[in-house]
């Protein structure tokens, strides 16, 4: 039983990456294998492990934790329910990869590398964001003003840290597996605050079972909705992501992974439905919401888990691709430029490959770096994404016609990440690796007068986004990772 690995020249046509980096970052960047397993001895040599490590910062202490998302200034007075990075490794063939979440907003791709170089004897390494807005800022841009960053670095390399000790505590806890799939769409589940109204209504599933006695050892979930936000909060909480892991493990007796898949263009709960939920509840608060939803969630995973099919995870593949996508934002582009948004920035010749790339200096145009992968374990397919993608990209559920009002009414629709991800058993993992905000269709950009829908104002989610061209420059390269691997 043995792989392939390709040589660092045909690598380098693929991903873009000079040797020299390749051999100065092995894994961290890029790295494509095949394994080649025969199916049989493949699901006979399956290992999975699940730990976690707790994230909460400490409060106690004279620096100030600023918590993500919604309102500037917002600082945590207390801890509502503790913070978690929760890991999951898969071995085969002599090959292992982690897949992380974490109980944050979006954990950027620095501190990702910063991980990967700790494990670098992992194959690949993907930390995924579960987007509580209730967690402290890692991305800088929620500090006391629009001028301060909101980042304390000795909590993000906390971070980094205990991302590292999940990993090696679940490698540690691996056993001999065996996996189930299970998928189920529940439309009554989800809302969309954005037009046109698009949704990704399917909780998607792994369950593990020990091959030893097929006891439950592990769950992993992808679900698509953004938090319950309470507003005008100052308690760190995992949000009702967290509600619904405890729930899970709790009726499982097993450890829980959750990630976020398609929460792009404001997923959320249906409208309607949080009143519905707390309508005979006296007092109630937004962490009544909170824990009802979550449950409501568990309850959706219990359903499709109870359809679950067998499905082979090996052999492992792995094609990830460092790029640059254009820093089309002016607000992002000052908030960087004045050390609020902490990010290396590249000068954005309109090329995405990093090969050549250079720092970003004087008045220019700039470009993130970020990275796109494809995950091909046996039968399931697993696109990652650095951000929040829209479920019109996932799906391409777009309207027949563009609105009238829209920016660029004549621009390509993006290929969908469905179409490019060959076979049926599919995850799409968000804020993976990244998170560089919205990934929203070009199509659909409007943020100038006229406005669509009829409209006296822009919709909320361009003022988040990267740039229009975003969603292209990620599904290209998606695509090319996938080539990479099935020709």
């Amino acid at each position: 039983m043995g792989y392939r690995k390709l040589d660092i020249g045909w690598a380098t046509r693929i991903t873009g990456i000079d040797p020299m980096t390749k051999l100065i970052l092995p894994r961290t960047i890029f790295f494509l294998f095949l394994a080649c397993v025969s199916r049989s001895a493949a699901g006979e040599n399956l290992e999975v492990g699940f730990a976690s490590a707790d994230i909460t910062p400490t409060l106690e202490s004279e620096t100030k934790v600023y918590l993500a998302g919604l309102e500037l200034n917002r600082v945590a007075k207390e801890v509502n329910d503790r913070l978690f990075s929760r890991a999951m490794v898969l071995e085969s063939g002599g090959h292992k990869i982690a897949l992380v979440s974490v109980d944050l907003i979006g954990l950027q791709y620095p501190s990702v590398l910063k991980v990967r170089a700790s494990l670098a004897d992992f194959d690949y390494v993907a930390v995924m964001s579960t987007h509580t807005h209730a967690a402290p800022d890692v991305v800088g841009i929620w500090g006391s003003s629009r001028s301060e960053s909101g980042i304390d670095t000795r909590y993000v390399q906390q971070v980094e840290d205990q991302v590292v000790r999940s990993v090696r505590a679940a490698e540690e806890a691996t056993v001999r597996a065996v996996a189930e799939y299970a998928a189920l769409n529940d439309e009554s589940m989800l809302g969309d605050f954005r037009l046109p109204h698009v949704l990704d209504s399917t909780i998607r599933l792994l369950r593990f079972r020990r091959a030893s006695d097929k006891s439950i050892c592990g769950i992993f979930v992808q679900w698509n909705a953004h938090g319950i936000e309470p507003r005008d909060n100052s308690r760190i909480t995992r949000d009702f992501f967290g509600v619904t892991v405890d729930e899970l493990a709790r009726r499982h007796d097993c450890e829980v992974v959750y990630v976020t898949g398609a929460n792009g263009g404001l997923m959320g709960t249906p409208d309607g439905m949080l009143r519905k939920l707390l309508a005979d509840k006296d007092d109630a608060d937004p962490f009544d919401a909170i824990e009802l939803y979550g449950k409501l969630v568990a309850d959706m995973a219990d359903r499709a888990l109870a359809e679950a099919t067998p499905i082979e995870l090996a052999p492992l593949e792995v094609s990830a691709k460092k790029i640059l996508i254009p820093m089309d934002n002016p607000g992002f582009t000052a908030l960087r430029r004045a050390g609020v948004l902490s990010r290396e920035a590249y000068r954005w010749t309109g090329d995405r490959d990093p090969k050549d790339a250079r720092q970003a200096g004087g008045d220019g145009p700039e470009a993130l770096a970020t990275e796109v992968a494809y995950l091909r374990l046996g039968e399931l397919h697993i696109a990652t994404i650095p951000g929040e993608i829209y479920p019109e990209i996932i799906y391409g559920e777009y309207p027949s016609t563009p609105e009238e009002g829209v920016d660029f009414p004549e621009a390509s629709l993006e290929r969908t990440i469905d179409a490019i991800l060959p076979g049926v058993k599919k995850m799409f993992l968000g804020l993976a690796n990244d998170e560089i905000g919205y990934i929203l269709p070009k199509r659909q950009w409007d943020v100038t007068e006229p406005f669509a829908y009829g409209r006296t104002s822009a919709q909320y989610g361009e003022v988040n986004s990267m740039g229009p061209e975003t969603a292209r420059h990620l599904t290209e390269t998606l695509a090319e990772c996938v080539e990479a691997i099935q020709p």
